[in-house]
Parts: structure tokens; sequence; C-alpha cells
């Protein structure tokens, strides 16, 4: 029996000990130490129809496992109705229900929602003729839209319209900056005396973002004051306190452009350590997101994200899938910094299965290696402290 990807798509009952699985705060139990304290009682529908628990679905499967910025009331996805939506993707409910469309989503909501999100994260980045219809309702019933697409529906007359005409807000989380206010890079970075570690992947919608918030969290309960630096429009809408969807910056400001991001982290946080999510994929020629998340983090250490039982690259059915060698070394050859363990996505493995993955890579790369969901994560707490013992070193010294 194989499960597949908490990342990405449904697990299936029996393979993986729930008491071994670190578990995310379900999205719907808000945290009382958001950084946003004024969104945090905001509530939101997440549209994702047809897509829930698979790879274009990742914006919503991520707000389902956390959200400090929104309340989760509901998923819309007709093909998953009358489910569970911490179920579908964890086997853990959460009290999250998955309705069949916007009206039922409305009728079933306790009280109006504040919010109307977009969840779908398609590879052309754009609106269907249907979905628009679908936003556009939305809109009219008096909801405010978050759109993480490369499409900014402000500059849409049509939906423009509507929003004043409604009194609501478009935010449409992937807009940059102005370009007279974009930076380009500097070399600060080298002011930032903390460890910087990217978490990286050997391909895009991976569990490269999913890792970096389990490691974080871990930290933080051990008592290591550790920083996430979100890269994506999914990572924003959580409510990632630092962060900026690199896909959507010219490339001349975007090593720049993140390199003043984690200075504000630094400077603002005073972190023990400081973790980068990745986008993409270093080897993979349809993305250049990760050798900017390089350059511009010039991190101190990497983890890398890999799905052993993943053959060819999301979207591209013909492309092979690198292994974990060769992208470390394609890693290390292309910047000054050293892989310090690896993490697995578990789509399609048993349990069995990852266990033995995790002693075959150990062997093969002679770094440590473990599945950030399935086993504990004071491994990978282990894991970044062996890379750097004085993170550890320090907390120790203060609780002295």
């Amino acid at each position: 029996m194989t499960i597949q990807s908490p990342f990405t798509a449904p697990v299936k009952a029996g393979v993986i000990p729930s008491s071994s699985v670190a578990r995310f705060q379900p999205a719907n139990q808000l945290q009382s130490g958001s950084s946003d304290k004024k969104e945090t009682s905001a509530t939101a529908i997440v549209y994702c129809e047809g897509n829930f628990g698979g790879i274009d679905g990742k914006t919503a499967n991520g707000l389902v496992r956390h959200s400090q910025r929104y309340q989760i009331l509901s998923i819309i996805d007709s093909d998953k109705a009358g489910r569970d939506a911490g179920y579908v993707l964890d086997e853990e409910p959460n009290g999250i229900p998955i309705h069949r469309d916007l009206t039922e989503a409305l009728e079933k909501a306790d009280g109006f929602p504040d919010y109307f999100i977009f969840g779908i994260a398609p590879a052309s980045g754009m609106l269907s003729p249907t979905e628009r219809g679908i936003v556009l309702r939305a809109i009219h019933c008096g909801m405010n839209i978050v759109n993480g697409l490369h499409e900014f529906l402000n500059d849409d007359p049509e939906f423009a319209a509507a929003a004043a005409r409604s009194n609501v807000v478009i935010r449409d989380v992937r807009r940059p900056r102005d370009k007279k206010d974009l930076r380009v890079f500097s070399g600060r970075i080298a002011e930032v005396t903390c460890p910087r570690i990217a978490v990286l992947g050997t391909d895009c919608a991976i569990g490269k973002r999913t890792t970096a918030t389990v490691i974080t969290r871990a930290l933080l309960d051990r008592g290591i004051k550790a920083v996430m630096i979100g890269t994506g429009q999914t990572g924003l809408m959580q409510g990632a306190r630092y962060g900026i969807a690199l896909d959507a910056v010219p490339s001349q400001f975007c090593a720049g452009e993140l390199e003043a991001t984690i200075l504000d982290a630094f400077e603002g946080e005073d972190p023990d350590v400081i973790f980068i999510e990745g986008q993409g994929s270093l080897s993979h020629p349809a993305y250049s997101t990760s050798s900017f998340i390089i350059r511009g983090s010039c991190p101190d250490g990497v983890i890398l994200q890999h799905a052993p039982k993943r053959f060819y690259r999301c979207d591209f059915e013909h492309m092979p899938m690198p292994t974990p060698a060769s992208e470390i070394h394609l890693i290390e050859t292309f910047a000054n910094t050293k892989v310090i363990g690896l993490t697995i996505n578990h789509e399609h493995m048993t349990d069995g299965e990852v266990s033995s993955a995790i002693t075959q890579y150990e062997k093969e790369l002679e770094i440590p290696v473990t599945d950030a969901l399935t086993r504990s994560s004071e491994v990978l707490v282990e894991m970044v402290l062996a890379a750097f013992p004085q993170i550890g070193g320090q907390v120790s010294a203060e609780v002295a």
C-alpha cells in the first residue's frame, strides 16, 4: 500500500503511523503569536476547484496546513465536496469543510467571509474564463479578493470596476514594488552574522515551503529564534512577516530584493538562524528563481528536498527528475555553500520505503536524511545544529 504526497495529494490510511507525523496546526485555529495581529481575525473561503490536494492546489493546501493571516472557513472543490480538508491532505481532520461551490460555502459559513482566496497555482498563472466568472461573483457578493496569480486583477478594468462598485479590495499578492523602489544587490548580505539556510529542491511543488515551515517551528519550540523568509505567493498569504514573491520581480532586482528582505529580518528580529524558502529547482530549465535565491541569500547551508518516487518533473512528463547527488553537485558548484541535509517528499511511498530511502541516501550522500512530515521534527533540529553548532551554543549560554 502506498501514500501520495502530503505536500500535494491525499494520503491513504494505515501506512504512516499518525503518532510519528509532525503535524501542522490547523489553519482554522488562530495563532496568538502572529506577527499580523490585525488580520488574524479575517475569515476566508479558498477556491480550489478540481485541484485541492493536488500539485496545482498547493496554495490552498498550504493555507489549510498553516495560516497566520486568515482563518480558513472552507475550501471549494466539487470533486471532494463533503470531506474534511485536513483529512484529504494528511488524514488528520481539522474541521475545515470542502464545499461544492460558492453558494454552498456561503450558505454554510459561520458569518459572512471577509475574503475569497484564489487557491490554485496553475502553470499559466492566469485565470480561465470560468474562473473569472467565479471571482467576479465573489466580488459582487461583497468579498475582498486575494489573488496569487501573475495576472494582476487590479489592472483589469472589469475587476477594478466590480471592486469599486462593491467597495471591496483586491490584493494582488505577487505585485512587486514600483521599479523606482526596487533594490539591487549591494553585498550587505555579509552583515548578516547568523547562519542563512536555503531550503531548495529537485523540482517545483515538492514541499520546500512545508519543510522550511516545519524546521522553523521546531527550532522555535526548542527556544532557538528562527525566522523564515517567504519567496512565493503562498508563504505571503500564510502570513510571512518577511517575504517577496520573487518570480514576479524583474531579474535585475531579484538578488537585491531578497538580500534586502533578509537584512530587514536580521535587523528587525535579531534571529539565531534564517531560513529561505526555495522555488523551483536550480537544475530545472523552466525556472530561474532558484539561482536568484542562492545569489541573493548567499546561503551558509542548503537543505535539499527530493521525491524518490517522482520520476519526471512536475508539468514536464518527458523530463526525468535529477538525482539528489547531481543536484547537490550543481548547487555546491554554483555557489560557495554546503548541502547539510536531505528531506524526503514521501508521495507514493510506504513507511518502509521511506525508511529504506533514508538509509540509502544517508549512506550514499553522507549527510543526514529525514522526512519532515512522517519523522520527528527533532531530526531536523539535529540536522541544523550538527551543521551549525554555534546556534545551540548560543541558546545554552542564554539559558545559563
